[in-house]
């Protein structure tokens, strides 16, 4: 780790209003979501900051047994491609390791494949059903 690259921190403080400002500069979206009761429930989670500002984020859930899940995997644009990505990711490892799980799971999107091929993932079949309607349709 270089000397100016942004600092991690297991289970760091972090606002509804920080990851909402860094969910919509990663993906156009912010979502709306209320971060505590999610948070209260996760196993574990790490924040990136560069100062004071949120730069990266990850979740780590869990089934409270043998099986961990990585969510939400953000890293601001202005620090892709840098390795920040992967500091997060591996830090989650160690969360859910160190909490127990035997397993951490990932879904991601096609175009995502090298980066968690290079944070150590192997892809497996899964599949995925929607129980809730699709964001704008009608029930």
């Amino acid at each position: 780790m270089a000397a100016n690259d942004p600092e991690l921190a297991v289970r760091g403080a972090v606002s509804d209003a920080e990851l909402r400002t860094l969910f919509s500069a990663a993906w156009g979206d912010d979502s709306g979501t209320c971060w505590a009761p999610i948070l209260a429930r996760s196993l574990s989670w790490v924040t990136a900051r560069r100062g004071e500002t949120l730069v990266g984020f990850v979740n780590v859930a869990t089934d409270g047994g043998r099986h961990a899940f990585l969510l939400d995997t953000t890293v601001h644009p202005d620090e892709q491609h840098r390795g920040l990505g992967t500091r997060l990711v591996r830090a989650a490892a160690d969360q859910a390791r160190t909490g127990g799980a035997e397993w951490l799971h990932v879904d991601y999107e096609p175009h995502l494949t090298g980066f968690y091929a290079g944070c150590g993932f192997r892809p497996t079949t899964a599949g995925l059903l929607r129980v809730a309607p699709s964001p704008g349709s009608a029930r």
